[in-house]
């Protein structure tokens, strides 16, 4: 990792650029993908996953047999260590609940706004080197909270043709339809255009490498909305000289760990600190089964020692961290000053790890810089609002003129004869 002490404000936005990796030609192959699955369906998916998932498929979707023996194969504690994170997850989502708006603009100009449910999502779940059955239920339990009427889920088989037995458990558990054994680009596409097998869905969610991003950053350009721009898994912790080093140490890993191309930051008021943190990366790193995949990540990291915590907070913000561990000692208060994150964990016994599993948050984040304008994931995400309006012949009378003259200064006469021909025929 980079130590840097005290950059000049000038120089943040430079230091604080993510990794960045050659993908030009990335959109070509992904969009032959795309072609192939649009034009030849289940047969191009097939194909497909014995190309990259090196697996031979007779049926995409899993049965119900499949279900119940993944169900006996995941071991009794981790069933429920999955149910208390559903639990929670359904708790603060159901929370987050729409009240529906009615308000009375105008005399006689009534106005609404409506929760509608996104009909048909389509989830993907990683499978391969970390199989994230976590995720199934950061983007099932709220599909299923919000009224989606179809929930299908894809994500690569092993091998032997097999799914993870811990995603179909919590598939299952989280009200996922369908699960269907496709991987990579090519279940984007599924998903977007629809096959024989899979359904076309309205909207599709969920985290993946480079393949599975740009799919889904293509067939969001005319034919499927998603859920946000994604890049690689980040961390920053704001750490002052009351933070346990080895906690901070531990939470810069625990994204480390994720792949080469993430990105972990940090920013301390302490040059003792750097130096205890420092050590204990190095220290815990040597423990970790992943360790040379998060020493590519550490490569490309920072520590970055600044005077005090006005510039903690401003580098912060300029940041933008996807999750962001504020491991100070008024952690409230800085917090307060945070514009720019995903999602914050506060004080020393906060780690990133709770969120990723079982507070009750959503783990599906905005990444490299989007959280200035992005939220999380969250009950808004698979719905829509949608807005009515009604009006009386009191309402033609309160707002009717209004209208009229908007309507001739923008020279739309239809749109000023839609009004004045019911100024002329309402009855008071």
């Amino acid at each position: 990792m980079r130590y840097i002490e005290y950059p000049a404000r000038e120089s943040w936005a430079q230091l604080l650029q993510r990794p960045s990796f050659d993908v030009s030609s990335l959109f070509a192959t992904v969009g032959e993908v795309i072609n192939q699955v649009k034009t030849e369906g289940d047969e191009a998916v097939k194909a497909l996953e014995l190309k990259f998932d090196g697996v031979e498929l007779d049926n995409l979707t899993v049965s119900e047999a499949e279900f119940d023996d993944a169900e006996r194969q995941v071991a009794t504690e981790l069933k429920e260590a999955i149910r208390l994170a559903y639990n929670n997850i359904s708790t603060f989502h159901q929370a987050q609940r729409f009240t529906p708006i009615k308000v009375e603009t105008a005399p006689g100009v009534v106005c609404e706004q409506r929760a509608v449910p996104i009909e048909k999502v389509g989830l993907y779940v990683p499978g391969g080197t970390a199989p994230l059955f976590s995720t199934v239920l950061m983007l099932a339990t709220p599909a299923k909270i919000a009224g989606c009427s179809e929930i299908v889920l894809c994500t690569p088989p092993s091998r032997d043709g097999s799914v993870n037995p811990a995603i179909l458990f919590t598939a299952r558990l989280a009200g996922v339809t369908n699960v269907y054994k496709v991987g990579g680009s090519q279940a984007i596409a599924a998903m977007a255009y629809g096959t024989e097998t899979v359904p076309k869905v309205d909207k599709i969610f969920g985290p993946g490498n480079q393949y599975v991003t740009a799919a889904k950053q293509l067939v969001s350009l005319s034919d499927v909305a998603i859920d946000m721009p994604a890049g690689p898994s980040e961390v920053e912790v704001l750490a002052d000289e009351t933070c346990n080093p080895a906690f901070v140490a531990a939470d810069l890993l625990s994204q480390a760990e994720h792949g080469a191309d993430s990105q972990v930051v940090l920013v301390s008021t302490s040059a003792n600190v750097i130096t205890q943190v420092q050590a204990e990366v190095q220290s815990q790193l040597l423990q970790l089964p992943r360790k040379e995949l998060a020493q590519k990540s550490l490569d490309h990291s920072l520590y970055i020692l600044v005077r005090d915590i006005n510039d903690a907070i401003g580098i912060t913000n300029a940041y933008a961290p996807e999750h962001l561990v504020i491991a100070t000692r008024n952690y409230h208060q800085v917090a307060d000053r945070i514009v720019h994150a995903g999602s914050i964990f506060l004080g020393n016994y906060s780690c990133e790890s709770a969120g990723d599993y079982a507070s009750g948050t959503n783990h599906t984040l905005p990444t490299k810089g989007y959280a200035r304008a992005y939220s999380g994931l969250n009950l808004d995400s698979f719905q829509r609002k949608m807005t009515l309006q009604h009006l009386t012949a009191e309402g033609i009378q309160s707002i009717g003129a209004a209208v009229a003259l908007m309507a001739e200064g923008e020279q739309l006469t239809a749109h000023q004869r839609a009004m004045t021909i019911r100024m002329e025929n309402f009855e008071p």
